[in-house]
């Protein structure tokens, strides 16, 4: 099996919190992993560190044989990392497609030569990506609101368009934090769907997530932290079975 990210000894700690214990996880090639554990386990923090917002204290991240470590946010996405985020992080008064055009790669409008001299390049590319923006939305059922403002949409459809745009890097790893937080119904429905697709397309996948039942249905595998350390892997059903792993995640 074809590991595409590899984290290996990842360490972190904020004066007295450790967030990261030594962490070790490999993502494969077409797997979907389902990251649990309650609240202030460190998952967040994880993905965090694996994407370069946080610099780590020890401990290496390896993408596709290539190391990340010295590599900022940018850089990482740019090497075909990507990720959503709790709070979305969209543009709320632009359109749905111009949020998703803005993470297109190597923008040729970004250099003043390709503006002045070469407009039919320009013009190609921005089809291209205008293309590519609408047959991401249209598989997750969203190509009819692709000119409507973000702002104006119900908060399960701008989560996908959250997970959209991610989509939009040809990411051969994509980093899913809490994508079901507020999404229920259609909404729901698609981004099961939506995520399949990906890892069916060679994609390694890492959800982090407290809906168990979406992640108990859509995962390959299942680890669990707790206080900044993998405590087990396994399938999600056999780890929320287990009564040990159950009173961590829910108390007594």
């Amino acid at each position: 099996m074809s590991a595409v990210l590899a984290v290996s000894g990842l360490q972190k700690s904020f004066g007295g919190i450790v967030v990261a214990r030594d962490v070790n996880l490999t993502l494969h090639r077409g797997r979907i992993v389902g990251l649990i554990g309650p609240n202030g386990a460190g998952k967040t923090s994880l993905f965090n560190l694996i994407t370069g917002v946080v610099k780590p204290d020890a401990g290496a991240v390896v993408l596709d044989g290539e190391s990340l470590n010295t590599l900022k946010l940018h850089q990482r996405i740019r090497r075909g990392l990507s990720r959503t985020w709790q709070n979305i992080r969209l543009f709320p008064s632009l359109p749905v497609i111009d949020n998703l055009l803005v993470a297109t790669h190597d923008y040729p409008g970004e250099r003043l030569v390709n503006i002045l001299f070469r407009r039919t390049r320009l013009r190609t590319h921005n089809k291209a990506a205008r293309d590519k923006a609408m047959d991401v939305l249209g598989k997750m059922g969203l190509a009819g609101v692709a000119d409507d403002r973000v702002v104006d949409l119900p908060y399960g459809q701008q989560k996908l368009i959250g997970v959209a745009r991610a989509l939009m890097g040809d990411a051969k790893c994509l980093l899913l934090d809490e994508p079901m937080a507020g999404v229920e119904g259609q909404s729901y429905a698609a981004m099961q769907r939506v995520v399949r697709e990906v890892a069916e397309h060679g994609v390694a996948v890492c959800v982090v997530e407290h809906n168990v039942a979406f992640i108990r249905d859509l995962c390959d595998e299942g680890v669990f932290m707790f206080s900044g350390a993998i405590m087990a892997r396994g399938s999600v059903a056999e780890l929320i079975r287990d009564p040990q792993l159950t009173e961590l995640y829910f108390g007594h």
